[in-house]
Order: structure tokens, then C-alpha cells, then sequence
């Protein structure tokens, strides 16, 4: 499918500037997934499981069941053994014999989120799913649950049982240590999505391939990562109300398994905030953004740029008053002007990349800033030059005229500082014409 979305506005090629590193390979916009006829399936459910031969029969014939008698598409259950040690391996063998679509994965090593890993990792359905072998969660929610995937809205979905139309049967202290550990995402990794450890999720396999390298738990803090980092990457996650009955026999270690994800809270907060995860990579691959079209009857080019520069110049020169008045009354003038100058200089290259230059992500964005603050090298330059000016011409001058003094020269450093952004931080690059698929017609072939 053809690219329709407008190339940024060409300019000539810059050249003292390297050519920036190719980007990875946008994956095509969302898409219905077509029906499958050659019994292929479209959705593999994994059931992790460990030691769990007393349950695991009836619940996958269970699942199997409800799948066939509601699921308008092809299907896999996959049961994924994390490493068991009774009579689970050979209950699971023996449903893969008697059920075609059932499939038995063995792992020697324990861990819900590596057993999901390796078993989304190689899997060939275009949805993949997984649920807890109690199946707590109404088997009804199923087909809510992964159809937005089916149909290209979204690229996650998970069940929630904080829903306020769920319906969920547990004990308080489950109820407490859940609702705490959502909080506690809210709070520290700003998540908004409202329960991450309900075992009932899907994801689409393209979204799975690009996501699963950076997650590096491997137990039950898995999901949590998965999602935390979908979000941050701008992907849709879907949001189902499950009803849920929890299961009083499960064997989960609640202190443990809090402590664990603890630290995996500690380790992703970290990653984000010193920037150690490339979220730049999967910002908006899987989709056709809105945001990425220029409107109608906006001017492009020197034009829109020059009415961005000027609306961001305007706020930043606000901004830099606010800070030089506030400086001012605490020390003199130079060293005021200096601070305010700074701060409002990196604020300004900041808005100016975004908003007037259309640059995302975080590629270049350390040689921008540095570039910036060179600018604002020269502004600095400017404005001190003219305090030095106002001092040797009337000493001692009153605050209203150093204001306005400052505001002449800062409207020349502005329009120096937009011809410098232009030209040299933010040049415009030739961008290639985006490629035809085989099936697009060649506009030049109607003109024949």
C-alpha cells in the first residue's frame, strides 16, 4: 500500500551537513486482517504454565471449545511449559495429539514473560494472546479483546478488572496489593492504562517483533514493561471489562512476586529518564497518524516556518522578561540577562524543532541544543553589547528603559536567530519520493 503521507517540504541539500543514518522501515498503516481461507490461524493463544497437571486438561478443552463455537477466524492454543516438573509435558503432548489446534512448546527454564517471548517470537499468527490456565477471566471477553486488533484500531489490548463496569471476585488483600501496584505505576511511571497484571492480554505480531527486544524481564513483571513502553512509544493499547473469579488454589507468591515488580518499576523509571531506551524507533510505525498530514491551506515552507518562529519567539521573549525581572531582583543586570537568556534559549531551540521545524524523535537532538546555545551565543552577545551601551551612554538608567532596550535588541537577535535555525541547525534535506507499491499506477501513464 502507497505511502500517503506528504513528504516534508524539499529544499536544497545542505553541504556541510552529513547524511543523516537511514531510519528504520516504517511497517504499512493498520489494516483489517484479511480472512483466512487456507486455515492459517489469525489468533495464537498462549497458556503459560508450570505444575499445572491438575487443571490444565480441562481448561484447554474448555478454551478450545468456546473458541470453536465463537471465533469467526482460525485458531492455535498454544501451551507454553515453563520448566514443570510433574505430569504436565506429557498432559500437554497428549492435547496436542488429540486436538489439531492445539500445540504443546516446552521451555527448560522457568518464567511467564520468557515463555511469552519465545513463543510470540515464533509464532506466525498476525494476533497473539495469552491467558492464565484458571481462566479466571469470563472466556466471553475473549473476542472483545483481540477483534480491535483484528480490525487495525489498536495494537494492544488488555482485560481490566479496575474497569468500573467489571464485575471481579477476589479476596481484599488481592484487591489492596492490586490497586496499590497500579497506583504506584501511575504515580512513578505516569501509566495510564488501568491493571497491568490481569493474565488476560494480546498484541498484534508486528507490534510484538519490534516491542519484545526491549523488554528485558522475564517473570511476571513481563506485561507491565511491555505495556509501559507501548505507551510511551505513542501505540494504541485497547482497554476490555472482564468479569473474573479468582482462583483461591493459585500457587503466585504475592511478596515476592511485589518485590520483583518493584524493581522492574525502579529499572524502567530509570531507563526513561535518562533516555536509555530508543522509544524514537517505534514512534508511530504502525499506523497512519492524523498528525503527520500537513492541513490544508496552511503556507509551507519559508512562510509557515517564519509564522511558527514568530509565534515561539513571541512566547519566548515573554518568557525570557518573566525570568530577567525575577534574576534582576536578586543581582545585577549582566548576570540576569545571562540566566534568563540561557534558560529561555534552550527552551526556545526545544519549540522551535518541534514546532517550527517539524523535527521528532531524538535523533541530532544534543547537536541542536549545542547548536542553539551557539546562537544564543551570539544573542547573548547582542543584548550584553547593549546593556554595556545604555550603561556608558546613562548610567544608572531606570528598569523600564533596560526593558525596553533589551526588547530592540532581542528582535534583531530573534530574526539573526531564525535566518542561523534555517540555514544552519535545522536545513532542509531533500526527502525521496516515497516508493510505489507494484500495484500503483503511474500518474505519468493517465497523462499518456
Amino acid at each position: 500500500m502507497r505511502d500517503t503521507r506528504p513528504a516534508r517540504d524539499a529544499g536544497a541539500p545542505h553541504a556541510a551537513d552529513p547524511p543523516r543514518p537511514p531510519r528504520p522501515a516504517a511497517l504499512p498503516a493498520r489494516q483489517h486482517l484479511p480472512v483466512q481461507t487456507s486455515g492459517d490461524p489469525v489468533l495464537d493463544v498462549t497458556v503459560p504454565v508450570y505444575n499445572e497437571e491438575r487443571d490444565l486438561e480441562r481448561c484447554v478443552r474448555r478454551l478450545h471449545e468456546h473458541l470453536a463455537r465463537t471465533f469467526p477466524y482460525g485458531f492455535r492454543i498454544t501451551v507454553a511449559d515453563n520448566a514443570s516438573t510433574d505430569a504436565t509435558p506429557a498432559i500437554s503432548r497428549r492435547l496436542e495429539r488429540e486436538i489439531p489446534e492445539v500445540r504443546a512448546f516446552r521451555l527448560e527454564e522457568k518464567g511467564r514473560g520468557r515463555a511469552l517471548r519465545t513463543v510470540w517470537s515464533a509464532s506466525d499468527a498476525p494476533v497473539l494472546a495469552y491467558m492464565d490456565v484458571d481462566l479466571s477471566t469470563d472466556l466471553n471477553a475473549l473476542l472483545p479483546l483481540v477483534a480491535p486488533l483484528i480490525s487495525g484500531h489498536s495494537d494492544l489490548a488488555i482485560g481490566s478488572r479496575l474497569a468500573r463496569s467489571s464485575r471481579v471476585v477476589r479476596g481484599a488483600k488481592r484487591e489492596f496489593i492490586s490497586r496499590t501496584y497500579n497506583l504506584i505505576l501511575r504515580g512513578s511511571l505516569a501509566a495510564r492504562f488501568s491493571d497491568a497484571q490481569c493474565g488476560f492480554k494480546a498484541i498484534r505480531r508486528d507490534v510484538a517483533r519490534r516491542l519484545l527486544p526491549m523488554v528485558e524481564d522475564t517473570g511476571w513483571f513481563f506485561d507491565t514493561e511491555l505495556l509501559v513502553l507501548a505507551e510511551r512509544a505513542g501505540l494504541r493499547i485497547h482497554e476490555v471489562p472482564v468479569d473474573w473469579v479468582d482462583d483461591p488454589t493459585s500457587t503466585v507468591h504475592l511478596v515476592s512476586t511485589a518485590m520483583d515488580d518493584l524493581k522492574g518499576v525502579w529499572r524502567v523509571g530509570r531507563a526513561l529518564a535518562v533516555g536509555a531506551l530508543p522509544l524514537d524507533r517505534l514512534a508511530r510505525p504502525f499506523g497512519d497518524d492524523p498528525r503527520d498530514r500537513r492541513l490544508s491551506g496552511v503556507p509551507g515552507g519559508l512562510a509557515r516556518q517564519l509564522v511558527g518562529f514568530c509565534a515561539v519567539g513571541a512566547l519566548s521573549t515573554l518568557f525570557y522578561l518573566l525570568l530577567y525581572s525575577l534574576a534582576r531582583t536578586a543581582t545585577g543586570p549582566q548576570l540576569a540577562n545571562a540566566a534568563a537568556l540561557l534558560v529561555s534559549a534552550v527552551a526556545n531551540t526545544a519549540a522551535n524543532r518541534r514546532l517550527t521545524f517539524g523535527v521528532r524523535g531524538r535523533d541530532r537532538a544534543v547537536r541542536h541544543q549545542a547548536q542553539g546555545l551557539a546562537v544564543f551565543a551570539i544573542g547573548l552577545a547582542l543584548t550584553s553589547g547593549s546593556l554595556a551601551a545604555l550603561d556608558a551612554a546613562h548610567a544608572g538608567a531606570a528598569h523600564s528603559t533596560e526593558v525596553a532596550v533589551l526588547v530592540a535588541a532581542n528582535l534583531a537577535a530573534t530574526l539573526l536567530r531564525f535566518l542561523l535555525f534555517r540555514a544552519w541547525v535545522f536545513p532542509d534535506r531533500a526527502a525521496p519520493a516515497p516508493e510505489r507499491a507494484p500495484h500503483d499506477p503511474d500518474p505519468k501513464d493517465d497523462a499518456r
